[in-house]
């Protein structure tokens, strides 16, 4: 295990050899870090919490209590899951055909600042976009766009969201969020910052 002095790890918990914690990490009770897990700077990681084989998790992501993030799923930086989420890592499960080598499993991506609701289900081979919102109970079956919110059974798309996670208003292809005043263009189904705009304010 590599890890820094202000890496906090309860005493119930476990870590196998063969894993990193970066500075500033918490990580609560009754957790278990298997071989091969890179866990980033200042993450939070609740009771009950299982990491890896072999995951990598990026910087100031939290996990919240009961979840297990199995080899093959890959969570980048400002992600949270919340509380049960559950991630599979297998398509066609077997219990007489075990398919527990890393060629059998599909991988399942969390990009930068996405947002899982408790209890959701996210099924492996799917990538979740950068600034997504699952909403709690959903099961994910397909990629999810950036911006995105998606719930439901299975989820399907409802709105878009701001980075700070507030929902978007579009009237027509430009939205502006009305709690931190980021703007947005949308075209089709794809949701961008709207950067010149941001770039012009700040320069005039």
């Amino acid at each position: 295990m590599s890890q820094d002095e202000t890496v906090r790890i309860h005493e119930s918990s476990y870590v196998d050899d063969g894993v990193e914690i970066g500075e500033g990490t918490a990580i609560w009770h009754f957790c278990h870090l298997l071989t091969g897990t890179r866990l980033g700077q200042r993450c939070k990681v609740g009771q009950n919490v299982t990491l890896g084989p072999r995951v990598t998790v990026g910087t100031n992501v939290k996990i919240q209590n009961n979840v297990s993030v199995y080899e093959g799923v890959t969570l980048e930086d400002d992600v949270f899951v919340g509380p049960s989420v559950v991630f599979t890592n297998v398509f066609t499960p077997r219990s007489a055909f075990p398919r527990n080598t890393s060629d059998a499993f599909l991988p399942t991506l969390v990009q930068q600042g996405a947002s899982i609701g408790a209890n959701a289900t996210i099924v492996c081979g799917s990538t979740v976009g950068r600034h997504a919102l699952i909403g709690a109970g959903s099961v994910v079956t397909r990629d999810v766009p950036d911006h995105a919110i998606v719930y439901g059974n299975p989820a399907r798309l409802k709105g878009w969201a701001c980075e700070c996670g507030v929902p978007l208003d579009f009237q027509s292809e430009a939205a502006t969020c009305g709690d931190c005043l980021r703007e947005y263009m949308k075209e089709d189904q794809v949701v961008k910052r709207a950067e010149t705009n941001a770039l012009l304010r700040r320069t005039a």
